[in-house]
């Protein structure tokens, strides 16, 4: 009879530590599969030279804002090639440009609005090889191009021999990345392009000679839906661009998320999280490194 009541006691005891866990030390204690769910892994943030001002870029050169997107927590910066003089995109002054921001410890976006296909739809050879050169002398880990043209021949084993035949980067890691960016045009702007592009490079065997820098508000300009986009197009999107736009029709503006955003984060939602997100709308001029700190913070966790 006290073997019984002894044993009673003690599920009795179990059965109110129960309880106490379920309903108090769980609610600040979270278990680590818990912790796992409610807090997803941070995604890198790159911070496009653009966003501290095109006037600024072209005054300052870039390494001053390569800095600037250190400080607010960046790991990455994207070099804009349409904001450099010729002089500045020797390959020697890349070469010195590339060593500096790669001393802050950030990596390095090379981006050039030139296209990957011509108008008439053929690969544009000398633009990617030229691009490539100037990616590899700064020591980009990606090389981002514009569409273009496509029409439906996508040339991948050209595009892969240009790709073999540059090498290493200049800092002598992996070779350089390509990427190819959906545009505010109708040409190298629309989702039929792009889903064409990455089906006829996987038929003829060269499904992973390239990825896509995945440009969230540049949809909106060609007239496509962005979340119809990124549900499609997801398995290829290796870079985000990230940006809100306001105005309509060609009269369209890049600006940040609003507080209350339900335009960027579904559409993040649908894309890898463990790809770059960047950083491609226009910082408060008044308070330029609290907004550059606040949005990286904010990118990487959304």
């Amino acid at each position: 009879m006290a073997a019984n009541t002894a044993k009673a006691q003690y599920f009795d005891i179990e059965a109110r530590q129960r309880f106490f866990n379920r309903t108090f030390w769980n609610r600040f204690h979270p278990t680590a599969s818990d912790q796992e769910t409610s807090h997803p892994p941070m995604s890198e943030v790159s911070i496009v030279a653009s966003a501290f001002g095109v006037d600024a870029i072209r005054r300052d050169g870039h390494l001053p804002w390569a800095q600037a997107a250190a400080h607010a927590g960046a790991a990455a910066f994207e070099v804009r090639r349409e904001l450099m003089s010729d002089e500045a995109a020797a390959p020697d002054a890349l070469r010195a440009l590339g060593n500096a921001i790669r001393a802050l410890g950030v990596w390095i976006v090379w981006s050039t609005p030139a296209t990957l296909y011509t108008s008439a739809g053929a690969l544009d050879e000398h633009a990617l090889r030229h691009a490539l050169i100037e990616a590899r002398a700064c020591g980009a880990r990606f090389v981002k191009l514009q569409l273009g043209g496509f029409t439906g021949d996508a040339d991948g084993q050209r595009i892969a021999a240009c790709l073999a035949s540059a090498g290493e980067r200049a800092d002598g890691d992996a070779a350089v990345r390509l990427v190819v960016e959906n545009g505010q045009m109708k040409e190298g702007g629309t989702l039929t392009q792009f889903t064409g592009l990455f089906d006829a490079l996987t038929r003829s065997g060269h499904g992973d000679v390239l990825g896509m820098t995945f440009d969230i508000g540049n949809w909106l300009w060609a007239g496509e839906v962005p979340l119809d986009a990124a549900r499609l197009l997801a398995p290829y999107v290796e870079y985000i661009h990230c940006k809100a736009a306001t105005g309509e029709g060609a009269r369209r503006f890049a600006v940040a998320p609003s507080a209350d955003d339900g335009f960027v984060t579904p559409v993040l939602a649908s894309l890898p999280r463990d790809v770059p997100r960047g950083i491609e709308f226009p910082f408060d001029a008044a308070r330029i490194e609290q907004d550059a700190a606040h949005y990286v913070g904010w990118l990487s966790a959304a």
